[in-house]
């Protein structure tokens, strides 16, 4: 056989191998076009799943973004009630010893403004916006006699305890009430002033009554909240709107930013002073009362 017919007969084999490879090919990509579908459905059951977690996270912030102050309206008197329940009927409703008048009045005054805070709440809730803003100027002359009775009664009291009940601790404790007034007047003044930012002013409007939670969450048994740490029961309540801002708006609003830091050191300021009955305060505090 000559040089020539061996190199013809090595082409035919050569091209012949080449066309089953090629026809190897065609059935092996024809065998997988069936499982195409099955890859596309699971991608799409994939994405169904994730579509219906959006959509059951947004559902819950949506009901969160609604609902959460009207809840903290008809939360944070549930915390009142709750706190006073232990000394409200020995210590005003029938106390042994006849209580200063200013003290019922304080009592009227500070829940006309928890109803009103529900009233407000809920007038936002159910879009009566304007009639929200007409008796906001009520909700103004409300919080300015809740400044000016509460001062008056955190003097009376400490009179009271000192000469009828011949507490020794009368003046230090002044601190306590006289700067949750502060918290309160701080806050309800700069919802006043940004009343026409909505997201300043409910934000600041729920923080200024928290701050008015103190004297409840001093009152809780002490299994529950130890009495030195009375303070961060109004923290936690503030918290709450922080979680709140984490869900619904993924970011914290800047009024906590500025706020909750400042209650925090100065709720510290007060409790170390108090206990300690640091001598700075006790000179001030007997100027006010004497």
């Amino acid at each position: 056989m000559d040089y020539l017919t061996i190199e013809r007969r090595r082409s035919y084999v050569s091209t012949r191998n080449i066309r089953r490879k090629e026809a190897s090919d065609v059935v092996a990509s024809r065998r997988a076009i069936p499982s195409a579908p099955f890859e596309k459905s699971t991608v799409t059951a994939s994405n169904s799943r994730l579509l219906q977690a959006t959509a059951v996270t947004t559902k819950r912030s949506g009901l969160l973004d609604q609902y959460f102050y009207f809840f903290m309206s008809l939360l944070i008197p549930a915390v009142v009630v709750y706190g006073f329940s232990f000394t409200v009927d020995n210590r005003l409703i029938h106390p042994a010893i006849p209580r200063p008048p200013i003290l019922y009045l304080h009592a009227a005054v500070f829940s006309g403004w928890l109803l009103f805070f529900i009233l407000q709440s809920a007038l936002v809730r159910t879009h009566n916006v304007r009639l929200h803003r007409r008796i906001g100027w009520f909700g103004a002359a409300l919080g300015v006699l809740i400044l000016l009775v509460g001062v008056t009664t955190a003097v009376a009291m400490g009179r009271f305890n000192t000469l009828q009940m011949h507490a020794t601790d009368a003046e230090s404790f002044l601190m306590i009430p006289l700067f949750d007034m502060v918290c309160f007047s701080s806050t309800f003044a700069l919802a006043i002033y940004w009343r026409k930012k909505p997201e300043f002013h409910r934000r600041l409007m729920f923080i200024a009554t928290c701050a008015l939670t103190a004297a409840s969450f001093g009152r809780f048994p002490e299994r529950l909240l130890p009495h030195d740490f009375f303070y961060a029961g109004v923290d936690l309540l503030i918290l709450l709107g922080v979680v709140r801002d984490m869900i619904v708006n993924r970011r914290v609003h800047q009024i906590y930013f500025y706020v909750l830091p400042a209650f925090i050191v100065g709720q510290t300021i007060v409790m170390s002073t108090v206990i300690h009955n640091l001598p700075y305060w006790t000179s001030i505090a007997h100027s006010i009362l004497w």
